[in-house]
């Protein structure tokens, strides 16, 4: 009897074993799964890492300074953290000038204070994203250096060089056509040592890579072998549409009004439409070798996948479609839709229409919400009426998380940062608002340090910050508002949460409902086997009344589940009635 006893616990034993390691297995698998798609779902939150956090009192934030405060990242659900430029840089457009790619510039720290802040992140399940910026280099780029410095030098094709239009010996001639420079005036500077023009799309201090050359390629596969080496998680490619230009070197078309006058832009200059330097259809080639090299690293292992996001401002959907690349020839996993996020007005029907197409048109691909950076004005000077900021705020960060696909956010939007533009010319930092002041301020403006709590400096530094802490941090800070169940901050929270934890908002489709509403913008998110779950957003300052059945939606009118509501929100008691105060947002699953 004992020996029976004991050839029964011994097959339990077994078939115990055995279903663990079978779970194990399916772990195993489904955590692999979920490393490979991790950027399906993500949060990614930018940082601009001289705003961010400095350590060491120069006024300046720094990767220790990120590093100390991952845990309000973790806190806030983020899956990866983007960092704007670390390389070494002279700074005249702050690190998207680059003098080498393969270092940090001692400014932020060194490669070990990098390789901590990986580490560290890892530790939280947080990815590290950099920038990877293959338009231009700085004029300080020993690349650059050594191809102005002769015409017959090695690198000299590194660059764009033209001869200038009846250019002598003793006179340089005009420009080789009209293109213009995105930060003003002309894109072509005369060097007077080797006698011709060289290209810049951006700044004077930034000269165009010849993309025409393939060494140029092979360079930018070295680089970013080097940071995937280091654990990075991929990079958001800068300016990328920009790569190439006009073969023939064709004049930009002048844009003109309607009575045939020419437009003028911000910094004073005849206005161009630039289809002869932007989004040509190389483009797409260059980033099919970029994606090999990094798809060559282990998908299955943290960090997973690595991914490449793509600055892509496009004319339309179709342009924005063609960025995926094909599943034979994979370009960006996420190029962001700009077409949504900066429409810059509550315009209903706008939103429903670029909402739609991203869900709709591009396949079986993931969208990539993203409506505020480094380059623009923050959500409350595009988007605020003054009175109600934050209440538009709580809307548009659930347009942005509630959306099916990828989310990403740029700092201090979580605690409703203002943009605080600089009141004098003298106090201008960024090299275009210093072009285009008083039309063009610049971007310092939403590029403040972040606001951490109420004191002089906000938390940010010990120092004199670089850019002054905005009077706002008084009362808007990420300290006031952690104590704040009603804050924005507990919102974007909440949101992300519901985002990662229900599977219907993980992964489910969007169906815009309420099409013909011209104040509040409706979508329902569903998949099979699951309840709907409802999302409304109200667009005017005027409390609205919805309802979502019927119609389209295949709804019936019942009851709903309150997921999230606006503070002064109220529970509905079915479908066909959900009220809606000025700018709310209800969120409910169908019962």
């Amino acid at each position: 009897m004992h020996w029976t006893k004991s050839i029964a616990a011994c097959a339990l034993a077994l078939i115990l074993g055995l279903m663990a390691t079978a779970a194990r297995g399916q772990s195993a698998q489904s955590n692999s799964e979920n490393l490979k798609d991790w950027w399906k779902n993500a949060v990614i939150y930018e940082i601009y890492p001289r705003s961010f956090q400095d350590s060491n009192g120069d006024g300046v934030g720094d990767l220790n300074g990120i590093t100390q405060r991952l845990d309000h990242l973790k806190e806030l659900g983020v899956d990866a953290i983007w960092l704007s430029p670390i390389y070494p840089s002279p700074q005249a457009d702050f690190g998207y000038d680059i003098s080498d790619y393969e270092a940090i510039d001692p400014l932020y720290g060194t490669l070990a204070d990098f390789d901590r802040l990986v580490a560290e992140a890892k530790k939280r399940n947080i990815r590290v994203i950099m920038d990877m910026v293959m338009n231009h280099t700085s004029d300080e780029h020993k690349w650059f250096q050594e191809s102005r410095s002769s015409r017959d030098n090695p690198y000299r094709d590194w660059y764009v060089w033209k001869d200038g239009k009846g250019e002598t010996s003793t006179d340089k001639g005009e420009p080789p056509n009209n293109w213009q420079s995105d930060f003003g005036h002309s894109a072509w500077e005369w060097d007077a040592k080797t006698r011709q023009y060289y290209y810049h799309k951006f700044y004077i201090k930034q000269p165009d890579l010849n993309w025409n050359n393939h060494k140029v390629h092979e360079a930018f596969k070295d680089i970013i072998r080097f940071w995937l080496d280091r654990g990075v998680a991929g990079f958001r490619f800068d300016a990328i549409t920009t790569l190439f230009e006009d073969p023939q070197w064709r004049d930009d078309e002048v844009l003109k009004d309607k009575n045939g006058q020419p437009f003028k832009n911000a910094y004073g200059d005849i206005a161009l439409n630039d289809t002869m330097t932007n989004n040509l259809p190389e483009v797409h080639s260059v980033m099919q070798e970029m994606r090999v090299v990094a798809d060559q690293y282990k998908p299955n292992e943290f960090p997973g996948a690595r991914v490449f996001i793509g600055e892509t401002y496009l004319p339309n959907i179709a342009e924005l479609a063609k960025q995926y690349g094909t599943p034979e020839h994979p370009e960006f996993q996420l190029p962001m839709d700009t077409q949504v996020g900066f429409i810059n007005k509550l315009d209903v029907a706008q939103f429903r229409e670029k909402l739609n197409d991203v869900e709709t048109r591009i396949g079986d691909n993931v969208p990539l919400l993203v409506f505020d950076n480094h380059d623009n004005p923050r959500l409350d000077a595009r988007y605020g009426d003054t009175l109600h900021n934050q209440e538009i705020e709580r809307a548009i960060a659930t347009i942005l998380l509630a959306s099916r696909g990828t989310s990403l956010f740029y700092y201090g939007d979580e605690i409703g940062m203002k943009t605080t533009q600089p009141e004098r010319v003298e106090d201008v930092k960024d090299p275009v608002g210093r072009t285009g002041w008083p039309r063009d301020k610049g971007r310092d403006g939403e590029r403040t340090p972040m606001q951490w709590d109420d004191s002089i400096n906000a938390g940010f530094t010990t120092g004199t910050p670089w850019l002054p802490v905005p009077p706002t941090n008084a009362t808007v800070n990420a300290r006031a508002a952690s104590d704040d169940p009603y804050s924005l901050l507990n919102w974007y929270k909440e949101l992300i949460q519901l985002k990662k934890t229900n599977p219907v908002m993980a992964h489910g489709a969007n169906v815009m409902l309420d099409p013909g509403n011209p104040k509040v913008l409706s979508w329902m998110r569903q998949t099979a086997g699951a309840a709907p779950i409802v999302v409304s957003v109200n667009f005017s300052a005027e409390p609205q009344t919805v309802n979502l059945s019927g119609g389209n939606s295949g709804l019936k009118a019942g009851s709903v589940k309150t997921l999230m509501k606006s503070p002064a929100g109220s529970d509905p008691s079915s479908l066909d009635h959900i009220e809606l105060p000025a700018f709310g947002v209800y969120i409910g699953q169908v019962q």
